[in-house]
């Protein structure tokens, strides 16, 4: 039984690190994910809103506009985004748009409601 302590230690170390080690990974994907909303609005959804305007001399009414030509449209050459399917942010919350603006008075605000998927909080990350 005493050949077997060393073994149970070892592998209660091993199991420990790995514990650490698994922990630190998680809390540096929660810092990633606000960077990888920034890319969302300026690299993905950004170039659609502006791609829209372009075309149809307005920005949208809604983000379902750039998936689905609005009856209004007149020169509508989408889809705007390499989906049909809405962005959602790394929380799974849908992006926010709003035209026009509250913070943009001359455009739009595109935001994510952050980590606590709530609006008007400090944790929204948009265009502004």
């Amino acid at each position: 039984m005493r050949a077997a302590t060393p073994f149970l230690l070892a592998i209660l170390g091993i199991g420990l690190l790995y514990a650490l080690i698994t922990s630190k990974g998680g809390s540096s994907y929660d810092k990633a994910r606000p960077m990888a909303t920034r890319a969302d609005i300026r690299d993905g959804i950004k170039p659609a809103l502006d791609r829209f305007e372009v075309d149809n001399g307005n920005y949208p009414k809604s983000l379902q506009d750039l998936v689905q030509p609005p009856a209004d449209a007149k020169n509508w050459h989408g889809s705007y985004l390499d989906s049909t399917n809405l962005p959602v942010d790394p929380w799974g919350n849908p992006y926010i748009y709003e035209y026009p603006g509250k913070h943009n008075k001359n455009g739009y605000d595109l935001f994510s409601t952050g980590p606590d998927g709530k609006t008007g909080t400090d944790d929204d990350i948009g265009n502004w």
